[in-house]
């Protein structure tokens, strides 16, 4: 009896796995159970994350604008489906990885930036021990931890050997977000684009309206580089443009004043560095300002007063809303939240209240004249709204100075890429990078979103690109290494 040729054992083996999967999920779906349709697609992910983890990586990439929260009230926990349970898998696999193959690039171990951020990992952990709630500290600790291990660690390995992976990253992260923001556009579009409407119209992707426009002003300016630079098609370059011209489209219509605010904060950065303006004159233009604002803070708090503009679905109106500290509920219960933290901080100075527990401590130390008209009286309704005063109350004074000295350490290393990179493009993709760094640090002041899967992407993913740029694709340090060599010689 002759045997079948291989080639069509393998067709009628695919044709028949086929019609298996098929008349099985007729047979799932007639008794209401829709779970395996995702039978292929999880056995993908599973042959990826076996044999091809950069893969895997990138397709998370793809995924996170995409995911959305999933509750489970019974057990208390909320988990990003589908993405969250594929980062912890990452982060498993690349310990075991590292526990089996022992090798890992030790430059990328000894940058400053690397440095600071095990340091504060560190420090996270140990104010978990100390928290007034560890359990929800611990889970906080976790998440950071997996978080930048996959996004950070790993995503640096990747961009060292394939530096055309940057690109293929924002690209990726790009699409599936610019699908996000037409199908929130056109959602809030059915209500007129009416501001209050705006504020919810972004669930189930993004948990409100200022989440939402922090993750599209750290992404904008990178797609506004992409689309000037040389090195880039034609079809690249207006595809660029085209996601840039939907991103601001997203931010206009998220009406976020912050995202605002930090996108001409961005602006005067890039005339800076673009123009090299002296860091003397810089720094003495700051030292006038803030010298300035201490002699007649007086005078500036009754101007501030004097503005009674409100929220508006007019541009120009909610703009002027953004110094009205006398009656828009909005500010004023930043207000409430920064103070409040800053109490925590008085009363815990050294280790906190433990990472993660912000919302639900901080009730006691609200001051009746801080209270608003949306202030409640769990304090149950959300964080600090400052990347600055949520470590300070809830790691102490070492949380903060860590993440101002990460953050000092970011534009430091953007800046100098954009100086020394070996290229154009890497050059003024670092550009990109950094003035994201900058809105999203500006951004800080009035939210933070480090604890979500959009946002940390790109923060601890942007900040692996600089970070390998740094090493591995800049003239600064193989002058710094050269002579290195030079002194061990002499």
């Amino acid at each position: 009896m002759d045997l079948i040729a291989p080639d069509k054992f393998k067709i009628r083996l695919f044709y028949g796995v086929s019609i298996a999967f098929i008349l099985l999920n007729m047979v799932f779906i007639a008794t209401e159970n829709y779970w395996f349709m995702a039978l292929p697609l999880a056995i993908i992910m599973l042959m990826l994350f076996f044999f091809s983890l950069d893969k895997l990586l990138l397709g998370i990439v793809f995924l996170v604008p995409l995911s959305f929260p999933y509750y489970d009230l019974e057990l208390g926990f909320a988990i990003d489906l589908p993405t969250e349970p594929l980062i912890v898998a990452v982060m498993v696999m690349f310990f075991l990885k590292l526990f089996y193959e022992q090798k890992y690039d030790k430059a990328l171990l000894r940058h400053p930036v690397t440095i600071v951020l095990i340091i504060s990992l560190i420090w996270m952990l140990i104010t978990s021990f100390t928290s007034a709630i560890p359990l929800v500290s611990f889970k906080a600790f976790l998440s950071r931890f997996w978080s930048v291990t996959a996004f950070y660690f790993v995503f640096m390995q990747v961009f060292a050997k394939k530096p055309e992976r940057i690109q293929l990253f924002m690209w990726l992260f790009g699409a599936s977000l610019a699908a996000v923001i037409i199908y929130i556009t056109y959602v809030h579009s059915t209500f007129d684009f009416e501001r209050k409407a705006g504020t919810w119209v972004v669930d189930p992707f993004f948990n409100d309206h200022t989440h939402y426009s922090a993750v599209l002003t750290f992404i904008l300016p990178v797609f506004i580089v992409m689309s000037f630079l040389k090195s880039n098609s034609v079809v690249q370059r207006r595809s660029a443009l085209l996601l840039t011209i939907i991103i601001l489209m997203g931010i206009i219509f998220s009406f976020s004043r912050a995202s605002w605010v930090s996108i001409l904060i961005a602006l005067a950065a890039f005339l800076i560095l673009v123009f090299r303006v002296d860091y003397k004159f810089i720094l003495s233009m700051l030292i006038l300002i803030v010298s300035f604002t201490v002699l007649f803070q007086d005078k500036i708090l009754m101007e501030l007063e004097r503005n009674r503009q409100e929220s508006s679905t007019n541009i120009l109106e909610h703009a002027q809303s953004i110094t009205n500290i006398s009656s828009d509920a909005s500010n004023l219960e930043r207000i409430n939240r920064w103070r409040s933290a800053y109490r925590m901080f008085e009363e815990k100075p050294i280790v906190g209240w433990g990472p993660g527990t912000y919302q639900l401590v901080y009730a006691p130390f609200q001051s009746a004249e801080d209270r608003t008209i949306i202030t409640t009286n769990f304090g149950n309704m959300g964080n600090a709204h400052s990347e600055y005063l949520g470590p300070l109350s809830e790691s102490g004074l070492l949380g903060m100075v860590l993440f101002i000295i990460l953050g000092l350490l970011i534009l430091r290393t953007g800046i100098r890429n954009f100086r020394f990179a070996n290229t154009s493009e890497l050059r003024w993709l670092s550009m990109g990078i950094t003035l994201g760094f900058i809105t999203y640090l500006a951004h800080g002041l009035m939210n933070n979103f480090l604890d979500t899967v959009k946002a940390s992407l790109l923060f601890w993913g942007f900040l692996g690109i600089l970070v390998v740029i740094d090493i591995h694709y800049s003239k600064h340090n193989r002058v710094q290494k050269s002579a290195e060599n030079q002194q061990i010689a002499e």
